[in-house]
Formats: C-alpha cells, sequence, structure tokens
C-alpha cells in the first residue's frame, strides 16, 4: 500500500508530559508537512520514522500530533527522506554563515539551551565597542568548532565548541555587558555554558521548497 498523500491531523497542546484540557484542533497535512515535523524528532532515520508513522503520535514544540496510524515498508520512507539533506562533515566552519547560536547548560538530564539570534545579537548596549554577535564568533576563532551534525529542527548544520570554565565565564560576563537590554533579560541567571552550539542553514527542505 502505498503512503497516503495527505493525512488527518489532530493536536493539542502538551504540558509537562501531560496532554492539557484545552481543545483539540484538526487539520490536514500533506506527507511532506507530516515527515518535516517527524524529521525534527527522528533525524534521517528511516527505522524511526516508520515507527512514529506507525504509531500514530509526535510531541513537536509543545503541542502532541496524532493521526490514524499507518504502515509502511522500508523502501517507501528511504524513498521519502532521499530530498532531505545528510550530515556533512566536510563542510568547513563558516562564521559568517551562522544564523543562531546556543548556550548549552550543564549535561546530562540538567542539560538546558539558551537561543541567540544573530538579529538579536547585533544590537549593543551604547558606548559598548563591540556587539554580543561579534563577541560569541570571536570564541570561534582560536579554536574551530567541531562539525556534529544536521539539525532538521534548525534546518541548518551543527558545530559544536566546547568551553573551559574560565573561557565561558569571561564568554558570559562579556556578552552579558555588550547586551541590550532584551538580550540581557534573556541571560539574567545564566550559568556559564559548557559548550557553544553554531547553527548555519542550509537551502529549503522539500516541503519550504514545494510552498514557494
Amino acid at each position: 500500500m502505498a503512503l497516503p498523500e495527505t493525512i488527518a491531523i489532530r493536536f493539542t497542546e502538551e504540558d509537562a508530559g501531560y496532554v492539557t484540557v484545552r481543545p483539540v484542533v484538526r487539520q490536514t497535512f500533506r506527507m511532506a508537512e507530516l515527515t518535516d515535523m517527524v524529521l525534527t524528532v527522528t533525524g534521517k532515520n528511516v527505522a524511526r520514522v516508520q515507527q512514529i508513522f506507525r504509531a500514530g503520535t509526535v510531541v513537536y514544540n509543545g503541542y502532541r500530533y496524532w493521526w490514524d496510524s499507518f504502515s509502511s515498508e522500508p523502501s517507501e520512507i528511504t524513498a521519502l527522506l532521499a530530498p532531505y539533506p545528510e550530515d556533512d562533515p566536510s563542510l568547513p566552519f563558516r562564521a559568517s554563515g551562522v544564523s543562531t547560536v546556543f548556550l548549552e547548560i550543564g549535561g546530562g538530564a540538567q542539560r538546558s539551551l539558551v537561543e541567540i539570534t544573530r538579529e538579536e545579537a547585533l544590537a549593543k548596549r551604547w558606548f559598548q565597542k563591540r556587539r554580543p554577535w561579534e563577541i560569541l564568533l570571536r570564541a570561534a576563532e582560536k579554536t574551530a568548532p567541531r562539525y556534529e551534525k544536521y539539525s532538521h529542527a534548525q534546518r541548518a548544520d551543527l558545530y559544536r565548541l566546547n568551553l573551559p570554565i574560565e573561557i565561558a565565564q569571561g564568554l558570559l560576563l562579556e556578552t552579558r555587558g555588550a547586551a541590550p537590554r532584551a538580550l540581557q533579560k534573556k541571560l539574567a541567571g545564566v550559568q556559564p555554558p559548557s559548550a557553544l552550539l553554531f547553527f548555519t542553514p542550509r537551502a529549503p527542505s522539500p516541503r519550504a521548497a514545494s510552498q514557494a
């Protein structure tokens, strides 16, 4: 049986792992739209995508989505995922291509992420010589970040730069000092990051291209 072209989806907000009593929204997704969403959770993994399609549910961006489950063959999923980007460790890090930096705080179950976009970090406080964005990218000048994977959630290649604690402390202090009010508020109470995660976008996904 061929994969369905459209899927009737129901979704509602999910709070701390529990479905809320808020209204259920119904919407029809194209197969490419559902695949795009599932990939943000699974990555380009045929077995996991197949499993979620069969399970008929996924949690994405604070919402739980569910649909009438359907079966698929590995060959069908392989063909479905073929247009999507693969990991490419040969791609060099380009500071000029970075759109977003995440501060990775802690690790394991205590791991948290603070997202900083280029737009919000290009602004600076009065009388400051450097913008927060320049400070964050300067951290990658001496040691090139290591390629990690292609992130389907960010639609970008991910590069990681691990930070010694003394470097992380100085970086956070300098970034806060140069940050405008909104970014300062975001960084208030944040602990020194154990790593910086740099995201460099690639071309649009098949879903985005199909909607152009």
